[in-house]
């Protein structure tokens, strides 16, 4: 016979074959019993902890930390641009190619978060106070925390110093941007146009007063201008049309005394060469695109890389400070 448990009313009953004891209890007295028991220490040792009244973030070592990592990237910056301008050279074939250089330069922006880092991560674990009466985890998570925002102030800092030097490497980049353009668009005659503040409706007046027999005496001002206009307008929609490319074959003809087809093939020769200029300029700035979303996507990695290095680097060195203090007691 087996031992067995019989509930009823709110009471248990215990039964055992090898005896007739037989126990009742009412469980609610048995669970208030037991809460009582196991909260009695509980409620001692709250009464027992009394929160820390300084704060658990040590600024002063955060700080310097921060501006460990600040100079130190600024060192490396430097020097990488030195290297990079003693490799690069205006003379053809000589020097690295662009896809070398940019390697080279993405991992040295690596190696600057890398190393910057570590430092400011180090000296912010080296130099913040000691804290006592904290778990062994909890002085791990702290290490790492300092270490984070030792390089997120480093990263403000770096921020507010370089935003002049970017402003001017951006303000350089986009003035090199608008030369290139304008540089392709003045092979074309649409630079000339816009810079003599001519009405970009010029072209569709100009339609109005078309003939078929250019005047000679025209001044080759006013023929640049108008030449300018329909090759620009035809770039713009793609090609130029069959009726201006006669035209501008009957002005060549007015102004050059060439004959008709002689001009015509000189207008087919100058709209060509005009939309290898513009595709040209179209492939530079696709290329510019793409080296930026790189070089911004890199940053962005490079950067994570060096949170990483410095909450670790301050981790490792709190936890060394601990131990030398444990040592030297």
């Amino acid at each position: 016979m087996q031992p067995w448990v019989q509930s009823y009313y709110g009471y248990w009953e215990f039964r055992f074959p090898s005896s007739s004891f037989c126990c009742c209890c009412g469980i609610d007295q048995i669970v208030d019993a037991m809460m009582q028991t196991l909260s009695d220490p509980l409620i001692a040792g709250r009464k027992n902890v009394v929160e820390s009244a300084i704060s658990a973030v040590s600024w002063p070592a955060i700080i310097a930390g921060a501006f460990a990592i600040a100079a130190v990237a600024l060192i490396l910056l430097a020097l990488g641009s030195g290297l990079g301008f003693a490799s690069v050279s205006p003379w053809y074939n000589s020097g690295p190619s662009a896809t070398t250089f940019g390697v080279l330069a993405a991992v040295w922006l690596l190696v600057v978060q890398w190393f910057s880092a570590a430092l400011g991560g180090y000296v912010t674990g080296r130099l913040r106070t000691k804290w006592v009466g904290v778990h062994t985890d909890e002085v791990y998570f702290r290490d790492t925390v300092h270490g984070f925002l030792a390089w997120a102030v480093a990263a403000v800092i770096m921020a507010a110093a370089l935003s002049s030097m970017a402003s001017s490497v951006i303000g350089s980049a986009a003035r090199g941007a608008g030369s290139l353009a304008t540089a392709a668009v003045q092979g074309v005659g649409a630079a000339a146009a816009q810079s003599e503040g001519i009405d970009p409706m010029g072209y569709v007046v100009d339609t109005l007063f078309r003939s078929d027999r250019p005047d000679p005496n025209t001044t080759p001002e006013d023929v640049r201008a108008e030449a300018t206009r329909i090759i620009a307008s035809g770039l713009r929609n793609g090609d130029v049309p069959a009726a201006d490319k006669t035209y501008l074959a009957q002005l060549v003809a007015a102004r050059t005394g060439i004959s008709q087809a002689d001009a015509e093939k000189r207008v087919n020769d100058v709209i060509a060469k005009a939309k290898d200029v513009e595709l040209k300029a179209r492939q530079a700035a696709d290329t510019a695109r793409k080296v930026a979303a790189t070089a911004a996507f890199f940053t962005a990695f490079a950067m994570l890389v060096g949170a990483f290095i410095a909450a670790v680097a301050a981790t490792i060195a709190g936890h060394r400070r601990d131990e030398a203090l444990a040592l030297l007691r």
